[in-house]
């Protein structure tokens, strides 16, 4: 797209840009909603701690301004939430931390085992290829010379014996062996990336309020307490 430093999957823009949606589109028979503006929940600023406002009296009034706005998306979000109780809230930020985690722990995991998927792949290939050349040079006469014609072949091959000989495989694996795990894994990495940003938003948005909160609470506090 212009102006952007690297491409788009189509993918991630949700369903109304696959490919069946953007056809109905231009025939006419599919309306796409344009999607609302987000009024984004943001940090309240500590004036406080804040050394730009006390250098300017003109940030500090923005600052002030700016935070009594985040201070009332903030308790309209607690109420809308059902969060108003602290302990409440503590959990909610508990859990939509541990959720967000959690998924991307798994699809890091995923990432992992597609990539060591790919690799065996690589040398189950490179196998395939030049084990008949390595069978010939273990029974050459002259292997000297055999091996110097054959040098990159027979090397590949041993790298490839090697590597299933770290993995502990008694026996040199096939392709197909592992197409079913890869399909089933592509499969559940999808299906987790499509809550990945309605999860990372919903952990976003409540630790924001949980430091607001306590950024609110601590304003509250009489100056003596603040010092202590």
């Amino acid at each position: 797209m212009p102006n952007r430093k690297g491409f788009i999957r189509l993918r991630s823009l949700g369903d109304d840009f696959s490919e069946s949606a953007i056809l109905e589109k231009i025939s006419g028979k599919r309306v796409v909603a344009l999607p609302q503006k987000q009024d984004k929940l943001s940090l309240l600023i500590d004036l406080q701690n804040s050394i730009k406002a006390q250098n300017s009296p003109g940030y500090a009034h923005w600052a002030r301004v700016f935070s009594l706005k985040q201070a009332a998306k903030t308790l309209l979000f607690l109420q809308e939430n059902g969060l108003t109780d602290l302990d409440k809230l503590d959990a909610a930020a508990q859990s939509a931390k541990d959720d967000f985690n959690a998924l991307q722990t798994r699809v890091h995991a995923i990432d992992s085992r597609l990539a060591d998927i790919n690799t065996l792949q690589k040398h189950i290939g490179a196998y395939g290829k030049t084990k008949d050349v390595f069978n010939g040079y273990r029974t050459a006469k002259n292997k000297r010379k055999y091996y110097l014609e054959n040098e990159d072949a027979i090397e590949t091959c041993k790298a490839a014996k090697a590597y299933f000989n770290s993995l502990g495989l008694e026996k040199v694996p096939t392709i197909k062996m592992f197409k079913q795990e890869y399909a089933t894994l592509t499969t559940e990495k999808k299906e987790l990336y499509s809550g990945y940003h309605a999860k990372r938003e919903r952990m976003q948005k409540v630790l924001t309020a949980r430091q607001n909160v306590s950024l609110m609470l601590e304003g509250r506090k009489p100056e003596r307490d603040r010092k202590r």
